[in-house]
C-alpha cells in the first residue's frame, strides 16, 4: 500500500467517525454533561480507579480531575474511598446510577451508523476483520 493510499483510508475513517457519525454531541446531551465526564464515567464502570489512574487514563491535568470526579460524585454516579493500602490515595468507585448512565452512554456511542449496517455480510467481515488487523488483535 503506499502512502497516500493509508492517507486516504485514514482520511476516510477519521471522517466517518468523527465527522459523519460523531456521537459525542448526543450522548452529552442525553445524560446532560460533558464528553470528558462521560469518557470518565465510562472508564470508571469497567472497575475502581484512583485518582491518578484517572488522570492519566484521561489525559488530563489533576485539578480538572478532581473536578470531573466532583460532578460525578455530586450527582451520585461514583463514590470515593481511601485507598486500602496507601491512606493518601483517594479511589473512584462508579455507583449503581453511575453503571446505569455508562451503560446508557454505551449503547448511544456503541450503536452502529446506518451506512455501516446496510453493508453486505461479506463486507461487514472483511471491514471487521481488517480493524482488528490495525487494532493488534
Amino acid at each position: 500500500m503506499t502512502t497516500q493510499t493509508a492517507a486516504r483510508a485514514w482520511r476516510a475513517m477519521r471522517a466517518l467517525v468523527l465527522e459523519k457519525h460523531d456521537r459525542r454531541a448526543e450522548v452529552c446531551q442525553a445524560l446532560d454533561m460533558s464528553f470528558i465526564k462521560v469518557k470518565a464515567l465510562r472508564r470508571l464502570a469497567e472497575g475502581p480507579l484512583t485518582m491518578r489512574e484517572l488522570t492519566d487514563t484521561l489525559a488530563i491535568d489533576k485539578p480538572y480531575t478532581t473536578l470531573v470526579v466532583d460532578f460525578l460524585e455530586d450527582r451520585g454516579l461514583v463514590e470515593r474511598s481511601r485507598h486500602p493500602e496507601d491512606r493518601r490515595c483517594k479511589v473512584v468507585t462508579v455507583t449503581a446510577a453511575g453503571a446505569a448512565e455508562a451503560a446508557k452512554a454505551a449503547a448511544i456511542i456503541d450503536a452502529p451508523p446506518a451506512p455501516l449496517l446496510a453493508l453486505s455480510e461479506q463486507d461487514a467481515t472483511e471491514l471487521d476483520r481488517i480493524l482488528a488487523k490495525l487494532a493488534g488483535d
